[in-house]
């Protein structure tokens, strides 16, 4: 009875040792997460990281100065050429901001955004030479992104 005893006494002891060794194999015995449930952590949370801040959209100038580099160098525009494109894009750009600000009817906001591109037109046709004109145009239907010139290759 003694050996019994000390052998069920030595059993109940092995497994309560093993126990932890075994849940921590098996993912804490649940297959729903810890045992013990949520961990939280000690550290409290500090807020959010600059990744995480809110951005603030960019300005008329930063976006025209995006683009004002394959503009001119697209269009090979001397200096009076960038100053009448710059001034005239960053006055359109500025009332396009303006106008989403508003929050304006659809149609509305169609009616007023095609004003402003009407304006732009005019201004830039009295500034432009024609040729650079229709360069221009061009490059605004391609969305201002440059032509990639292409190198030919040699076929063997």
């Amino acid at each position: 009875m003694k050996k019994t005893q000390l052998l069920f006494f030595g059993i109940l002891c092995l497994v309560f040792l093993t126990t932890n060794d075994l849940m921590a194999q098996y993912g804490y015995g649940s297959p729903y997460g810890s045992r013990y449930g949520r961990q939280q952590s000690i550290v409290p949370n500090a807020g959010p990281t600059p990744s995480q801040k809110e951005e603030t959209p960019p300005t008329a100038e930063e976006i025209v100065d995006e683009q004002m580099p394959a503009i001119s160098e697209e269009l090979d525009l001397d200096p009076f050429e960038q100053a009448v494109v710059r001034t005239s894009l960053l006055s359109s750009v500025q009332q396009k901001i303006e106008l989403q600000i508003l929050q304006l009817e659809p149609l509305k906001m169609k009616e007023e955004f095609e004003k402003i591109d009407a304006r732009l037109d005019e201004e830039l046709k009295a500034g432009l030479p024609e040729e650079k004109y229709n360069a221009f145009v061009e490059l605004q239907k391609n969305r201002f992104k440059a032509k990639k010139k292409k190198k030919k290759r040699k076929k063997d």
